[in-house]
């Protein structure tokens, strides 16, 4: 594991899932109330967040959704003395998040398009080729699917954080509340890695079609070329273009 990586993971356990769910615990057993444990609580993935806008020199449009959820439940819930006004503010940004994704769908760049864009880097080769792939149309089809899905995932994550909040006790709705959506993401990310495999076993095969009707069809004109061979060499330069 790289170092890079190694941070990261650090970051997740200490102010994101850890520390948390250790400074509620210890707040509880010391007589703090339980609204109180959560708003301090909450302290720690602010501080992370705020930790990591600093050393990427840039603001997360994602991580500040967060971060205004964490402000408003916390004030919620110190006007209301309710802990699960606290508890409900990582609904609310989940289920923001997924209303995004739908929302982008109307658009010509889904959001999971440009999470993946930004993630390779615009001013990259590699996004530069990635960019290109967006004449496809089975490319462009692949990230509406993939932004339904996400979208309609976090939907449901968020749907069901609120009913853990309103069935369980405060200190099981935190401690799910900060494992639910590690684990949503892993299975997302592990479908959507089969998925981009599953579509590029596709553009193999459509890539193959084309060249051996190409083939065939330039065996048959004895190197005479027609419109018909024009466009089926068009659709396999498509298909190879796909697969990269």
């Amino acid at each position: 594991m790289d170092t890079r990586r190694l941070r990261s993971v650090a970051m997740i356990a200490i102010f994101d899932v850890g520390g948390p769910l250790l400074a509620y615990n210890l707040l509880r057993s010391n007589g703090v109330g339980t609204v109180a444990a959560l708003v301090l609580s909450g302290l720690f993935p602010a501080v992370g967040m705020i930790i990591g806008f600093i050393g990427h020199r840039r603001v997360d449009a994602v991580g500040v959704l967060v971060l205004a959820g964490i402000v408003v439940g916390a004030i919620l819930g110190l006007v209301s003395h309710n802990p699960k006004l606290v508890l409900d503010e990582g609904s609310a940004s989940t289920g923001v998040f997924g209303l995004i994704c739908l929302g982008s769908l109307a658009t010509d760049k889904p959001m999971m398009y440009r999470f993946a864009i930004e993630f390779i880097g615009p001013d990259t080769e590699r996004g530069r080729e990635f960019v290109d792939l967006r004449q496809y149309k089975e490319f462009r089809r692949a990230f509406v699917v993939i932004t339904v899905v996400w979208g309609t995932a976090y939907l449901v994550e968020a749907a069901a954080r609120v009913l853990i909040v309103q069935e369980a006790s405060a200190g099981t709705a935190l401690a799910i509340s900060k494992v639910l959506p590690y684990a949503v993401a892993a299975v997302l990310i592990a479908w959507t890695v089969g998925y981009g495999r599953y579509q590029k076993r596709q553009g193999e095969r459509m890539a193959a079609a084309y060249a051996a009707a190409a083939k065939a069809e330039g065996a048959g004109a004895e190197g005479t070329e027609t419109p018909e061979s024009t466009g089926t060499a068009a659709q396999a330069d498509a298909g190879d273009a796909h697969q990269g």
